[in-house]
């Protein structure tokens, strides 16, 4: 069975490459199965950071957005999309003059919309229009970035929390990491795993903070991953970035 995520918020620097980039080394230290696709022709993060496990798309183009139904068919596992800023017109574009929805329970794929947010007024607004949007029978799951807010009381109360809840959507946290750690990690352009572990690329300190920051959010994706991804495994009580091996030929040291 496989499982396409779209990664998205619609706005810019809410960190939704940030998710994409987390949910790409989850797989990693879980041993998961996937595959992910970069929307971002100016700067792909994914194409970057995970360059081994990522191809990029152009969601205005039906041939290039195809290949993410096709993948998902002939390679069962997690496909991860991760979404660029105001990409939602062409990809609902895309899903509503194919069909998807119909095509995916044809053919067995789940779908999954992840909504990451900061606190502002506008990434609640966008929540609704989402709302409005994607199937029913679709997954959602909010994504509260810590990272980019920390006050989420105006969401709290919104009415889009609750049509969100009452349709079945998961609401997780995405936990902040220091921003000058984060900050030398994109300087290195250094996979979590080799953020966590590579002495070469940050130091004691800033690698200590990777590894509980990974820890922490691990446990939000634990809560939902038995029911959100495809072929999920038993848990480890730590990623396998937190156990300190300094192997540069690990399969997740991309970019140190």
């Amino acid at each position: 069975m496989s499982r396409i995520h779209f990664i998205g918020g619609e706005k810019g620097g809410v960190g939704k490459s940030v998710l994409s980039r987390l949910l790409a080394q989850y797989h990693i230290d879980r041993q998961l199965p996937f595959r992910v696709f970069d929307s971002d022709r100016s700067h792909g993060a994914m194409l970057r950071f995970y360059a081994e496990f990522s191809d990029p798309v152009v969601l205005d183009a039906f041939d290039s957005a195809d290949r993410l139904m096709e993948t998902a068919v002939a390679e069962p596992g997690n496909i991860i999309v991760d979404l660029a800023a105001q990409t939602a017109v062409p990809l609902f574009d895309w899903i509503d003059d194919n069909d998807l929805p119909g095509l995916a329970a044809d053919e067995g794929v789940g779908l999954s919309f992840w909504h990451v947010m900061d606190d502002g007024a506008d990434s609640i607004e966008l929540l609704s229009t989402l709302l409005g949007r994607i199937d029913p029978h679709s997954a959602l799951i909010v994504v509260r970035n810590q990272g980019r807010g920390s006050d989420f009381s105006a969401f709290e109360r919104s009415a889009a929390r609750a049509a969100a809840r009452e349709r079945g959507a998961r609401i997780i946290d995405l936990p902040a990491l220091h921003a000058p750690t984060m900050g030398r990690v994109d300087h290195h352009n250094a996979s979590f795993w080799a953020a966590a572990n590579n002495r070469d690329a940050l130091g004691l300190m800033d690698r200590q903070r990777v590894r509980v920051w990974l820890r922490r959010a691990y446990q939000q994706l634990d809560g939902i991953a038995a029911e959100l991804l495809a072929t999920p495994v038993a848990p480890t009580t730590e990623p396998e970035t937190a156990k300190g091996t300094e192997s540069d030929s690990d399969p997740a040291n991309i970019g140190c």
